[in-house]
C-alpha cells in the first residue's frame, strides 16, 4: 500500500511542464517544561495561503499523512503519542474515505518525561496541496536540548553506567542495546519509530534505521552542480512550450459537446425535442413561447454545469484526488467495472434509471408556472433521460478527471454537453419549420444506443489498461489492447450490419446512408489499429498510433518488442554513467527528467521523439540520459543518505527518485516533468531548458540550436 500511494504521488509529475520551486509550509519547533524534567514538544506548521496540510490520522489507501518520527532514546519516556487539533474534514469518494487536513496554522504536541539530560532528534514527513498541485513528500528534521533538573538527579550509584557517560556525549544506540535492559516504555518507542543516531570515530553524526543500515551524511554524488549554471547559459534559443490548460479545457468542451450531440440521439431525449418545442409554440400569440423555450434550453445548461460544482469543492480540499484516478488502481479497476455495466445496459439488457420519487417530485414542480416551472422542467428531462445520459457522463467524468485539468476540465465538459442538449430546443422553437425536417423516431434511436454501448465497452478496457500500467502485471499489453479494440470494432460494424443482433432491436429493411457510413467508419477504425501493429525498424518496436496517445500502452508495453529506453533509444539512467560515456564518445547530452506516470512525458516520446526528424537527432547526436524522479526503487545501503541543502534544509535520500528529484530541485530550481536539459560532455548548460513542447518543429529546432552552441563550445 506504501508503494501505491508514492505510485499515486507520481501524478503530480504531469501537472505542469514548467514551474517554479514550491515551498509553502515553514515549521517551527518549540519545548515547554511543564514539570520537573516532563517536556510538552511542539511542531508549528505555518502553512501559505491556499494551501493544505493532512492530518496524522488517514487510512491506509488514502494520501500521505502528516508523520512524526523519533529518533529512539532511552533517556526518554514518551507519554502519549503526537496530538493533533481537530482537523477540518471531508468526505473523499474517489478514495471512499473521510480525509482530514489543516490550512493556514496548526501545531502538534508531544508529551515526554526524559532521566537524564538529552536530546532528541527526529523528523517530520508531510504533503501539501493547493487548488492547482500537490507537492511530493517533505521531510524537515528537528532537535530538542532538554536539559536535566539536577534537584531531583536520580541515584547515580545505582545506574553506575550511566553515571560514566557524560551528559555533553551523544546519546547511546538504542538499537545495540539487549532487549532486556530497555525499560518497556522506550520499547515501545523503539517499535514505532525506525531511525536511531550513532557517531563514528570523528563524532560525525549519521542516522541508522532499524535493520542497521548506515545512512551517511555525505555523498560522492553532488546534486547541485558546480558547472551548471541554470541563469547563464552558452546560447539561446527561442522555443515556446504548449500551454497545456487552455487547450485541454477546450478539447474537454468540444468531446462534452460531442458527448451532448450524441446524447441527442438517444431515444431518451430524441423523441422529446419535438413534443417540449410544440409545448411551448401551441397557441402562442405573443412570441413568448420562443423566450420559454430558450429560456428551457438555459436551465438544461446550467443542471449540468452545476453538476460540476461539487468536484471544484473536493478539487479546493486536494486536487490531487482528482488526478490520482490516472495512476490509482483499485479506481480503474472500479471504473473497468462500471463501463462494462454501462455497456450492458445500452445493449438493451437492464436500464440504469434514478428512483422514479425523484422525477416525480421534478415533474410535479414543473407545474407551478413561470421561470420556476420552467426550470423545473428541465431538471425533469434531465432525470428522466438519466438511463441513456448518464453512461455518456460517466464517461465524461471519467475523462476529466484523468486528466491533468481537474474539475476546472469537469465544468467545461459539463457545459459542452449541456450546451448540445439545449441548443435544439431554443433553435426549434425560433424556427418551428425545421421541426418537419426531423427523421421520425423508431428502431434507428435504439441502434445508436447500442453503438454507444460498443464505445462504452473501448473505455472500459483503457481503465483495466491503466491499472495494468500501474501494477506492472503485463498483461494488457499493447499488442493485446489493439486486439480488443479492433473486435470492438469489427463486432460493431457486424452489428449495424445485422449480423450481431441484441434485445430490443428492429429487423432492417433498408440500409440508410448514416449507416452505411457507420460501418464504414468501423471498418476503418479497425483497419488503423491494425497499422499500430507495424513494425518501426528505427525504434525495432511497433509504430504507437498518434490517435492513439494516452489511451492504449506504450508501444514499449510490449510481449514481442519489450524495450526499456523511450522508442528503444539507446539511453542511461544514471547520470553519472552517461555523463562517462557522452565524454568517451565526445558527444553533448540530452538529460530528460521523467517519470513513470508522468503523461504528458509519455505524448513527447510517442508523439515527438518518434518522428524521424527528431529521433535522428536524438539517436545519433545526443546522449540520452532519462532520469526517473519517481522511481522508489531503494538505493544500495551505502548510497542512501541525508542531504543537506545549502539553506540548511534536509533530506534523506533513500531511492533512486528522491536522487534524481534532488538532483532537478538544487541543479535546475525546478520540480516538474518533463523537463528536458541539454550539456556539454563537461557539465555546461547549452540552452536555457524546456518543459512540454509538442510541437514536433519548435523541439527539433531546439535539439538543433543545442547541437550549435555545443559546436562553438568545443
Amino acid at each position: 500500500m506504501r508503494k501505491l500511494i508514492f505510485i499515486l504521488i507520481a501524478v503530480l509529475f504531469t501537472h505542469q511542464s514548467f514551474s517554479q520551486i514550491f515551498d509553502p509550509v515553514k515549521w517551527e519547533f518549540e519545548k515547554v517544561e511543564i514539570s520537573n524534567n516532563e517536556y510538552e514538544l511542539k511542531f508549528t506548521a505555518t502553512i501559505e495561503n491556499g494551501w493544505h496540510l493532512y492530518s496524522q490520522n488517514i487510512d491506509e489507501g488514502g494520501p500521505i499523512p502528516t508523520t512524526f518520527t523519533f529518533t529512539p532514546n532511552e533517556k526518554i519516556k514518551f507519554n502519549n503519542k503526537v496530538i493533533e487539533p481537530s482537523p477540518l474534514k471531508e468526505y473523499d469518494p474517489n478514495f471512499d474515505m473521510e480525509l482530514g487536513w489543516f490550512e493556514n496554522k496548526v501545531t502538534f504536541k508531544q508529551k515526554i518525561e526524559i532521566l537524564s539530560s538529552t536530546a532528541l532528534e527526529g523528523e517530520v514527513e508531510f504533503m501539501v496541496c493547493d487548488e492547482e498541485k500537490c507537492l511530493p513528500p517533505k521531510y524537515i528534521s528537528y532537535s530538542f536540548d532538554l536539559p536535566y533538573s539536577k534537584a531531583t538527579e536520580p541515584d547515580t550509584q545505582e545506574k553506575p553506567l550511566k553515571e560514566k557517560t557524560p551528559e555533553s556525549s551523544p546519546p547511546n544506540n538504542a538499537i545495540d542495546q539487549t532487549e532486556a535492559n530497555i525499560p518497556k516504555s522506550d520499547k515501545l518507542a523503539l517499535e514505532t519509530n525506525s531511525f536511531s543516531t550513532t557517531t563514528t570515530s570523528d563524532d560525525e553524526v549519521v542516522l541508522k534505521d532499524s535493520s542497521k543500515n548506515i545512512i551517511n551524511t555525505d555523498s560522492k554524488f553532488s546534486y547541485k552542480s558546480k558547472t551548471i549554471d541554470i541563469n547563464n547559459p552558452l546560447s539561446t534559443c527561442d522555443v515556446s512550450e504548449e500551454k497545456v490548460a487552455t487547450k485541454s479545457n477546450l478539447s474537454i468542451f468540444i468531446l462534452g459537446f460531442l458527448g451532448g450531440l450524441l446524447a441527442l440521439l438517444t431515444p431518451c431525449v430524441f423523441p422529446m425535442i419535438p413534443l417540449t418545442v410544440s409545448f411551448f409554440t401551441k397557441g402562442d400569440k405573443n412570441n413568448k413561447g420562443v423566450s420559454n423555450a430558450i429560456l428551457y434550453g438555459f436551465f438544461i445548461l446550467m443542471v449540468y454545469v452545476v453538476l460540476s460544482i461539487p468536484f471544484h469543492v473536493l478539487d479546493s480540499i486536494d486536487p490531487n484526488i482528482l488526478n490520482t484516478i490516472s495512476t490509482n488502481i483499485y479506481l480503474n479497476l472500479a471504473f473497468f467495472v462500471v463501463f462494462i455495466v454501462f455497456a450492458i445496459s445500452f445493449f438493451g439488457y437492464f436500464e440504469i434509471t434514478l428512483p422514479s420519487s425523484i422525477a416525480n417530485k421534478a415533474d410535479q414542480a414543473s407545474s407551478a408556472g413561470g421561470i420556476i416551472g420552467i426550470f423545473f422542467m428541465a431538471l425533469t428531462l434531465a432525470l428522466v433521460s438519466f438511463s441513456c445520459t448518464g453512461p455518456i457522463l460517466g464517461s465524461l467524468l471519467a475523462g476529466s478527471l484523468s486528466s491533468d485539468g481537474g474539475a476546472m476540465q469537469l465544468t467545461s465538459g459539463m457545459t459542452g454537453f449541456g450546451l448540445a442538449l439545449a441548443l435544439p430546443f431554443g433553435l426549434f422553437a425560433a424556427f418551428p419549420s425545421w421541426l418537419d425536417s426531423l427523421p421520425k423516431s423508431g428502431g434507428w434511436l435504439t441502434s445508436v444506443k447500442v453503438i454507444l454501448g460498443f464505445i462504452e465497452l473501448a473505455l472500459a478496457f483503457k481503465f483495466l489498461s491503466n491499472a495494468d500500467l500501474v501494477s506492472h502485471w503485463n498483461l494488457i499489453t499493447y499488442e493485446l489492447f489493439l486486439a480488443i479494440w479492433i473486435i470492438i470494432c469489427v463486432c460493431a460494424a457486424l452489428y449495424l450490419m445485422g449480423v450481431i443482433k441484441f434485445p430490443h432491436d428492429s429487423p432492417i429493411r433498408k440500409f440508410s446512408i448514416f449507416r452505411i457510413i457507420l460501418i464504414g467508419a468501423f471498418l476503418s477504425g479497425a483497419i488503423y489499429l491494425c497499422t499500430g501493429f507495424k513494425y518501426n525498424e528505427d525504434t525495432q518496436t511497433f509504430t504507437p498510433l498518434s490517435l492513439l496517445s494516452g489511451l492504449a500502452p506504450p508501444a514499449g508495453y510490449s510481449w514481442i518488442h519489450p524495450n526499456h529506453c523511450p522508442l528503444n533509444l539507446n539511453c542511461f539512467h544514471d547520470y553519472e554513467e552517461g555523463l562517462a560515456y557522452a565524454k568517451k564518445v565526445n558527444k553533448p547530452i540530452m538529460l530528460d527528467f521523467t517519470g513513470w506516470a508522468c503523461v504528458n512525458c509519455r505524448k513527447m516520446e510517442e508523439n515527438v521523439w518518434n518522428k524521424p526528424e527528431v529521433f535522428k537527432i536524438i539517436n545519433q547526436d545526443y546522449v540520452l540520459i532519462s532520469l526517473y524522479v519517481d522511481d522508489r526503487e531503494k538505493l544500495a545501503n551505502s548510497d542512501q543518505h541525508m542531504f543537506i541543502s545549502e539553506n540548511g534544509q534536509k533530506k534523506k535520500i533513500r531511492t533512486i527518485g528522491d536522487k534524481w528529484a534532488t538532483f532537478q530541485t538544487e541543479t535546475f530550481v525546478n520540480n516538474s516533468q518533463p523537463y528536458y536539459a541539454l550539456l556539454s560532455k563537461d557539465e555546461k548548460l547549452l540552452l536555457s531548458p524546456v518543459g512540454y513542447t509538442p510541437e514536433v518543429t519548435s523541439f527539433r529546432t531546439y535539439l538543433e540550436c543545442g547541437l550549435k552552441a555545443n559546436k562553438i563550445n568545443n
